[in-house]
C-alpha cells in the first residue's frame, strides 16, 4: 500500500490480546503506529474490543497532517467519517477487506472502494503453530 497509495504514516486500531505479542512487535517493526483499547472475554470464549471510537478520534487529531485518508474496514459504523472526510475532500480511498463480507454502507461511497481479497497470501502472519490471520481489524492510513 504504501507504494501504491503513497502511505506515509499507518495506523492499526485493535483491540489488545497479549497471546499476540509478537504480531505486535511484527506489526510496529514494518512502521505501523499500533493503537490499542483493552479487550473484554466474553462468557462465549470471544475476545471483544471495539475501536471505532479510536478510529474516528485518531483521523481528526491527524486532519491537518495527511492530505488524503485511506481508511481500511468494512464496518458500516465508520458511515459519517467516510461521509466527512468525502465532503472536504480528505478521502483517498476507502479499502474493504472482504468483497463477499461488508457492511451495506460503504457500498454508498463505491467510487472510492477498493477491495483486499487479492492480498490475503501477503498480508498473512505466520506464528510457530500455522498461521493466522487478523480479524479484519480496521486502520486509518493517511498519505
Amino acid at each position: 500500500m504504501q507504494d501504491k497509495y503513497n502511505v506515509s504514516k499507518a495506523f492499526l486500531f485493535l483491540g489488545y490480546v497479549p497471546e499476540y505479542e509478537s504480531l505486535y512487535t511484527s506489526l510496529q517493526k514494518d512502521g505501523y503506529i499500533l493503537v490499542f483499547k483493552p479487550t473484554l472475554k466474553l462468557r462465549s470464549g470471544k475476545v471483544k474490543g471495539n475501536v471505532d471510537a479510536e478510529m474516528v478520534i485518531q483521523t481528526m487529531i491527524e486532519y491537518d497532517r495527511y492530505d488524503k485518508a485511506l481508511i481500511v474496514t468494512s464496518d458500516g459504523d465508520f458511515h459519517c467519517l467516510v461521509k466527512y472526510l468525502i465532503e472536504k475532500e480528505k478521502l483517498l480511498k476507502l479499502m474493504i477487506p472482504n468483497k463477499a463480507n461488508y457492511s451495506s454502507l460503504p457500498r454508498k461511497f463505491s467510487r472510492y472502494n477498493v477491495f483486499m481479497n487479492d492480498l490475503r497470501g501477503k498480508l498473512q502472519y505466520k506464528k510457530k503453530r500455522g498461521i493466522t490471520y487478523g480479524r479484519n481489524p480496521s486502520a486509518c492510513l493517511s498519505s
